[in-house]
């Protein structure tokens, strides 16, 4: 599980994680970049993030992410393990991805499973794409999403989810004008700074495909 294809942002590895064998990308240190107290954190495989999830009671929204051509099966080996991994006492997880080829896939392997379609920009055609690939939810830039998107899109019945918000102050116009969750790299705080902390997040610091 990484967010980027390179391993230099998030990592103390250089190059693209693709070209790695699985024993060379755990030998990366994934926690220093963040902070001192996570130095030695490995990159984590799906099974053991799945183990830790377990054990934290939490669900999860989990990206799918492909290089070029690898969308389908990437969505149907990642749903293929979650159907395996994952544990009934848990909420389900939610898939979603920018790959309309991955969350067909992910569909046809565990059709269990909620998907959701990620765009920067909605398009006008965003109905039509949820439909043809049985999606729950939206999820969408935050700065690219005007209240009539987020009043067209609950009203139809999706779920929508707004990345990536760390500022209160925005997490509360997004949650006054419909939006469902908020993707949030310091959910603590968004939490703390909203009236009760009644208003949800979805964390992702960073995200995770």
């Amino acid at each position: 599980m990484l967010h980027d294809d390179r391993l230099a942002r998030t990592t103390d590895g250089r190059g693209r994680a693709v070209r790695l064998p699985l024993a060379a990308l755990r030998r990366r240190d994934a926690g220093g970049w963040f902070a001192p107290e996570f130095a030695g954190e490995r990159v984590p495989t799906l099974a053991e993030a799945v183990a830790l999830l377990a054990e934290l009671e939490l669900g999860a929204n989990i990206e799918l992410k492909a290089r070029r051509g690898d969308a389908a099966d990437t969505g149907r080996v990642v749903a293929g393990a979650l159907d395996r991994l994952w544990p009934p006492h848990l909420p389900a997880p939610l898939l979603s991805s920018f790959l309309p080829a991955a969350l067909a896939a992910a569909r046809q392997r565990a059709p269990q499973f909620a998907r959701g379609m990620l765009f920067r920009r909605v398009p006008r055609d965003w109905r039509e794409r949820a439909e043809t690939l049985g999606c729950a939810s939206i999820h969408a830039d935050h700065r690219r999403l005007p209240p009539t998107i987020v009043a067209e899109i609950r009203e139809s019945g999706y779920c929508l989810l707004a990345y990536t918000v760390n500022a209160p102050a925005r997490a509360r116009v997004l949650f006054n004008w419909g939006v469902t969750s908020v993707i949030s790299d310091v959910p603590h705080i968004i939490l703390a700074a909203l009236e009760g902390g009644s208003l949800r997040t979805a964390g992702a610091g960073p995200d995770a495909n």
